[in-house]
């Protein structure tokens, strides 16, 4: 059996469903547009590790970033471990790949005078379409989460929210859809506090509200998230800031966290992460400030003690 036969049959039978719909189309866009056009006329017990090697290498000189490329061997791995399991295959050796090192990218985040502006913006002219914005600076909150977000899950007494949906942008034969589903993950079901400053402004909002959306939109489902993102460029550009995508609200809510001295626990839990080591590897510059602004604190013994 060649590769593509397989690869097709295991996205059909295993993959599709195991997961969710906008998973299966990435799995199959992987596959359809990088990986079978190279791999897929190799019969299974063909795919050696020079062969795959030879595919990693090729990636990585056309310029596929690090993270992109080891989307495309953990697609690969999965179908040849399904295929030894079903005995199609003797082996697989997607273990002994030479991997290229995966880089960390910094975060982009609004610097405080910037984020100032955009708040400003929001309070003082801003829209119920805009208030998204101010909740996601103070929260962290995904887009597809934000979007998601209805009034019956925020709790004004309390001053929290609760995050257990997220949506995306899809199309069928009919046109668009906009699909809400679970996160990803159950670490991004989750309680956030909010802060108490905040409360007013999404009590201001709930009165005028139009329908259960939090952030509104042409229809009843709310926003859609690709008009969304381009309502936020436009909004950087109306007040002169140098684009930076809508995530960078949520790096910026982080960053500001490490800066008010908020604990890497505690924030890797608001943020929705698996764990801690996520959030200290991602924002490991923001932490370096914190700590040489904590340094500097204990610094100041020594000062003291000499000037005694």
């Amino acid at each position: 059996m060649v590769y593509k036969q397989w690869c097709s049959e295991w996205l059909n039978c295993y993959v599709k469903p195991q997961v969710k719909e906008r998973t299966y189309a990435k799995y199959c866009q992987l596959a359809n547009s990088h990986i079978l056009p190279e791999l897929g006329d190799y019969h299974l017990d063909e795919l050696s590790t020079n062969v795959l090697q030879h595919f990693v290498n090729k990636m990585q000189n056309i310029g596929y970033a690090s993270t992109t490329i080891h989307g495309f061997i953990s697609l690969i791995k999965l179908s040849l471990v399904k295929a030894v399991e079903l005995n199609i295959v003797d082996k697989e050796y997607s273990n002994y790949l030479s991997r290229p090192k995966t880089k960390i990218k910094r975060v982009e985040c609004f610097s405080l005078q910037e984020q100032r502006k955009i708040e400003d913006y929001v309070v003082d002219y801003g829209n119920p379409k805009s208030f998204g914005v101010l909740l996601t600076l103070y929260t962290g909150i995904r887009i597809g989460e934000l979007l998601a977000l209805k009034w019956v899950d925020c709790d004004m007494k309390r001053g929290i929210i609760k995050v257990s949906k997220s949506c995306h942008d899809s199309w069928n034969e009919n046109g668009y859809l906009k699909i809400i589903d679970t996160p990803k993950t159950l670490n991004s079901v989750r309680v956030i506090p909010m802060p108490k400053q905040l409360v007013p402004y999404l009590k201001m909002m709930r009165r005028n509200a139009k329908n259960e959306f939090v952030v509104p939109g042409r229809s009843r489902y709310g926003a859609e998230v690709r008009t969304y993102q381009r309502y936020f460029e436009n909004l950087l550009a109306e007040l002169k800031i140098n684009h930076k995508g809508f995530h960078s609200l949520r790096h910026t809510f982080a960053t500001r966290a490490l800066e008010c001295g908020m604990d890497v626990k505690t924030l890797s839990e608001i943020l929705g992460h698996a764990n801690p080591t996520v959030t200290l590897n991602r924002y490991a510059h923001s932490m370096f400030d914190h700590k040489t602004s904590m340094m500097n604190r204990v610094g100041k013994l020594l000062r003291d003690k000499g000037q005694g």
